[in-house]
């Protein structure tokens, strides 16, 4: 018998639920790892596929990771921003439906737990279970109705971690030219940064860490070849020199 994820015991149960639970964001690092990764070595590839100076890879890529790092993490903050505002608007909503029409919101809990399979005289139980505390009974409605999520991610969480993902990896293309190397090493160690993204993210899922690893990896250096092929492909039409 495989070993379960935690136990059951009541005291584990009372402290686990008692905690709560956590906001994760494990989707904002990856999405920024992912993304800086890419897009700073589509950068390298590029001006390399230019054969243009080593400085002007450097340049263009320190420029990259801080303006689009920072314009991921403002997007972030504002898309996170607009989910907790919109919640807090349809809380509003059925606040003030459960204040003014509390038989019509009794009918939507009932009609919600019926389509679930109760019926007769527990789910009427359900129903003033759930109709006796006005904020459980709102939190019920944002998670049947709407689908919303008790759990309000932080917009400045969410930004931050975007950004530092995007700036930590986004700076390995760069690190071989700041030690002498080239576009082969930069490719090979934004290759492994791919993958350590890619298997890191298989913790989260039911995908086997090496198929994950190998997804995340074709999918930055298809960006990264096509990068290299847009800029080789401009200076041979346009005759660009170093």
């Amino acid at each position: 018998m495989k070993a379960l994820e935690h136990g059951h015991s009541v005291d584990e149960i009372r402290r686990r639920l008692a905690a709560g639970p956590r906001s994760s964001y494990v989707r904002d690092w990856i999405y920024g790892g992912i993304d800086g990764a890419v897009t700073t070595f589509a950068v390298v590839a590029g001006v390399a596929g230019a054969d243009l100076p080593v400085d002007t890879v450097l340049i263009l890529g320190a420029a990259n990771l801080i303006a689009d790092g920072f314009s991921m993490a403002a997007s972030n903050f504002s898309g996170t921003k607009a989910e907790r505002d919109d919640y807090d608007r349809l809380a509003a909503v059925e606040r003030k439906h459960v204040t003014q029409d509390p038989d019509g919101e009794r009918e939507e809990i009932r009609q919600i737990f019926a389509a679930k399979g109760f019926s007769g005289a527990g789910l009427e139980r359900i129903v003033a279970t759930i109709t006796s505390n006005e904020p459980g009974w709102i939190r019920t409605m944002l998670a049947e109705e709407y689908g919303l999520a008790s759990t309000q991610r932080s917009p400045w969480a969410a930004a931050a971690t975007t950004f530092l993902a995007f700036f930590v990896c986004g700076l390995v293309p760069l690190l071989p030219y700041l030690t002498g190397g080239g576009l082969g090493a930069s490719a090979v160690a934004t290759a492994l940064t791919f993958f350590a993204i890619g298997s890191a993210k298989s913790r989260w899922s039911t995908t086997v860490w090496w198929r994950s690893g190998l997804e995340t990896l074709s999918i930055g250096m298809t960006a990264a070849a096509l990068a290299f092929l847009v800029g080789f492909g401009l200076k041979s039409a346009f005759g660009l020199a170093v």
